[in-house]
């Protein structure tokens, strides 16, 4: 089952993607509310279209004449650092030193992206002014409803009901503005948050049991291509974890919630431009620049593609201003306020 948004001419749409048409949810319903029902209600929704005669080629409208948006407005975007070769080469790219600190293997780090800077397929990129842009090629997983359960603390197989589909994510990165803001030991922030491209739908999790490894990795191809050119290529089970235990480390002691979205953070062996500078030593290859046309494709997903749009020139800021360092007296002007009360 595919779940998608668009937009036919005036109006916005939200349903199934059946064959290569666009059928609206009955009863009016949006893909956040169909999240929050979890997947069961989902397939109950599809088994009702077809028994109402959803099998009518006529019916709904061709996907060649919509424009497809993000398949959700996600509540919450996370997004993990899962595979080992990604980590080791961008390592280099940023100190010139490829490792992968001992702490990576202890827990599935991630770190919360903007969700209101979500951009569908085709929506074209407007990066901020950067020397470094660079595409991230990652699946996500998209966070059902489960009856009981309030999402926290879940435990891995509780964790993986949970999942109610994927689909393929772009982490837009800023590698220069990414790299300074880390020496502060803290981000990734605004080289990351001026846009992620979700798409171009959400496929349910029981469409992809077929691809599950036994270890419960999904053995999917991901490829990633600029100007038809292909630039990387990795099985998503390469992640150091699988997206059940993904899950569960984002619910502990704390929640996740229908509608959160889950990145796999950046595939290996060229996933982005980042792990091959480091491993070069140098830009190639080259940074992206407008015009360029970046095109993912996850097997059994299908395919998200973005152009690189004008870059958008940000207000300038001042530098922090120096403070005084002096232990505040008696005499302060805060403290001689208040003492006058």
């Amino acid at each position: 089952m595919r779940i998608a948004r668009w937009i036919d001419g005036a109006d916005t749409g939200e349903g199934f993607v059946i064959g290569d048409r666009v059928v609206p949810f009955p009863d009016g319903l949006t893909v956040a509310e169909v999240l929050a029902q979890g997947l069961d209600a989902a397939h109950g929704l599809l088994r009702r279209y077809d028994g109402e005669g959803g099998s009518d080629e006529t019916n709904g409208t061709p996907l060649a004449d919509v424009t497809l948006l993000a398949p959700l407005i996600p509540a919450a975007i996370r997004d993990f650092v899962a595979f080992e070769e990604h980590v080791e080469g961008v390592s280099a790219s940023v100190d010139g030193k490829s490792e992968v600190v001992p702490e990576w293997y202890q827990a599935p780090t991630f770190y919360f992206t903007n969700p209101h800077t979500v951009l569908g397929p085709g929506e074209p990129l407007r990066p901020p002014v950067t020397e470094r842009l660079d595409f991230e090629l990652e699946l996500a997983a998209v966070i059902g409803g489960v009856d009981g359960s309030d999402g926290a603390n879940l435990d891995v197989d509780v964790a993986a009901s949970h999942i109610f589909g994927y689909t393929i994510m772009n982490d837009w990165s800023a590698r220069d503005i990414q790299s300074r803001e880390m020496k502060v030991r803290l981000g990734p922030a605004k080289g990351k948050d001026f846009g992620t491209s979700l798409g171009p739908w959400i496929v349910t999790a029981d469409e992809l049991v077929a691809f599950v490894d036994d270890d419960g990795f999904l053995a999917v191809r991901a490829e990633v291509r600029v100007n038809g050119e292909l630039i990387g290529e990795d099985l998503v089970s390469n992640m150091g974890w699988p997206f059940p235990v993904l899950v569960a480390y984002a619910s502990r002691n704390s929640r996740v919630v229908a509608g959160d979205v889950l990145g796999s953070g950046t595939v290996g062996n060229g996933g982005c431009l980042g792990e091959l500078w480091g491993r070069a030593g140098e830009l190639t290859p080259p940074p992206l620049a407008e015009g360029d046309v970046v095109a993912m494709t996850v097997e059994g997903i299908g395919e998200l593609v973005a152009a690189v749009g004008a870059p958008v020139p940000a207000p300038p800021l001042p530098p922090a201003v120096p403070r005084p360092r002096a232990r505040r007296t008696p005499s302060s002007p805060v403290q001689e306020k208040a003492g006058s009360r």
